[in-house]
């Protein structure tokens, strides 16, 4: 191997990387690119792990404008794929290879699974009675009533865009903009309107 498959390949202190043919076989990047992403990584973690605390202080350098904690933690999790509270190299590598290289439905596949926060396989409406914005929907599936509330998967998602968008956003939206900008794309997605979307429903209207 040569001197930049063994940079790739060399064991850190606490996380030994994936082979570089591994990673070459589970991503659409060339040999090339995954060692550049590789220092890059390596540079900013160099003990090859990183934690949720650690991922959201250099994601948020991205957004000084807005608070970023929020969303990054979700980003975090869904980059966590094995779900251990770490992202290793490999995490990373094949996460960003989904997202910038992946075909369509891999990459709405992966923005569903953002969107499924508790990770039940639904984006769900869960029962919320209180401020709802004046926004009423379905209750849980096989609930007897419907009761007002909002999408608490999505609207955790998009309340955290909002704060990471900080003042980027103009005109400044009101406080029941998430919840507003929520509502429709959920009445849009709930296709069965049974409260709650699968990614079948959501890969369908994507693909409209």
């Amino acid at each position: 191997a040569d001197s930049g498959d063994a940079d790739v390949e060399l064991p850190t202190a606490r996380h030994q990387p994936e082979a570089l043919e591994q990673l070459l076989a589970r991503t659409k990047f060339t040999k090339t690119e995954l060692q550049s992403l590789y220092r890059g990584f390596k540079n900013e973690c160099p003990g090859g792990l990183v934690d949720e605390e650690t991922f959201t202080l250099i994601y948020s350098r991205f957004f000084p404008q807005g608070d970023a904690s929020s969303y990054a933690h979700f980003l975090f999790d869904a980059f966590d794929a094995d779900r251990n509270g770490a992202l290793c190299f490999q995490d990373f590598a094949v996460g960003l290879s989904v997202l910038l290289r992946g075909t369509e439905q891999q990459k709405l596949k992966w923005t569903f699974d953002l969107y499924d926060v508790n990770k039940d396989g639904y984006v769900t409406k869960e029962v919320t009675v209180g401020n709802t914005g004046g926004l009423v929907g379905w209750g849980r599936p096989g609930g007897d009533l419907p009761a007002p509330c909002v999408p608490q998967d999505m609207l955790e998602i998009m309340k955290s865009i909002y704060a990471m968008m900080g003042r980027c956003t103009e005109p400044a939206p009101g406080a029941s903009a998430p919840a507003q900008h929520v509502e429709l794309f959920f009445q849009k997605m709930d296709r069965n309107r049974d409260g709650v979307v699968t990614f079948e429903e959501f890969l369908a209207t994507c693909q409209e």
